[in-house]
């Protein structure tokens, strides 16, 4: 057997043959096309407000108590999409897509399925200790410690929300009813290689808590145009402590379902003409 060439440029393979401004030959909309075909699923536009939960615990909450329903209009092969009413807005929630690549596919798959804005919910482990856990952070851009980002934007140490987004989430979020902070996380593909080199080098450029979606979600949103906002949950200390990984009530859920209906209450508002 012949074996491949090696390209000697000394850049990682993840940086080459990379045009972030290519069309890509394989989209979300043939996938779903496929799915709905082989499944036997009407094409149905699912509500315009979606979240994904990579825990699942807002899932599991919605399901028991909170009326939620699987979505009929969902193609997607890999989740089921919980479908729920809150003050007035109809959602589609995604539970336990965990890690950069997964909530980035399912990220295309909505939009190409009517999503108008998606907030993400993340669990994340403290860097800086601004104060215990657990508390919210509206994460404003995340250091690109993943692989998926490099596929959608040019190499650059951050990818950065939309501002307007970010402002939009902080006006609705002032009421103080929350502990809220605005900043930066780290998005990395290996929880289990948080090294205590890699945290400090983290915590010396200001940032508060390491998560593993944002830097990816982020630079999906940028480059196809999307409204995405990502929040982190800051949950635990990376297990340094006994007792850690403490949400809160029903595992956090109803505070974060709240939190997250202020932002889309808000939304809504400034959409409307």
């Amino acid at each position: 057997m012949t074996k491949p060439k090696a390209e000697s440029d000394g850049t990682s393979p993840i940086l080459r043959n990379k045009d972030a401004a290519a069309e890509s030959v394989f989209t979300p909309e043939a996938l779903l096309r496929e799915a709905r075909r082989q499944k036997g699923i009407a094409l149905k536009a699912i509500p315009p407000v979606c979240i994904l939960d990579p825990d699942g615990d807002m899932v599991r909450q919605v399901r028991r108590k909170h009326g939620g329903h699987l979505h009929p209009g969902w193609a997607c092969y890999h989740t089921e999409m919980i479908a729920f009413e809150r003050d007035g807005i109809e959602y589609g929630m995604i539970g336990c897509a965990v890690g950069a690549s997964f909530a980035t596919l399912i990220a295309e798959e909505l939009f190409a399925s009517g999503c108008e804005l998606l907030l993400s919910m993340t669990s994340a482990g403290q860097i800086l200790p601004l104060q215990n856990p657990p508390y919210f952070i509206v994460i404003d851009r995340a250091l690109r410690d993943e692989g998926t980002s490099y596929h959608y934007l040019p190499a650059a140490p951050f990818s950065e929300a939309d501002t307007r987004i970010v402002i939009l989430a902080e006006k609705a979020l002032a009421g103080g009813e929350f502990q809220v902070r605005t900043g930066a996380s780290w998005t990395t593909d290996a929880p289990f290689r948080e090294t205590a080199a890699a945290i400090k080098a983290a915590g010396q450029q200001g940032i508060l808590a390491v998560e593993m979606e944002a830097a990816a979600l982020y630079a999906f949103a940028k480059a196809r145009g999307r409204s995405v906002l990502c929040l982190a949950h800051v949950t635990n200390q990376m297990g340094q402590i006994e007792g850690d990984f403490e949400k809160g009530v029903a595992d956090g859920a109803e505070e974060s379902l709240r939190l997250i209906s202020l932002i889309a209450r808000r939304w809504r508002a400034v959409k409307r003409p």
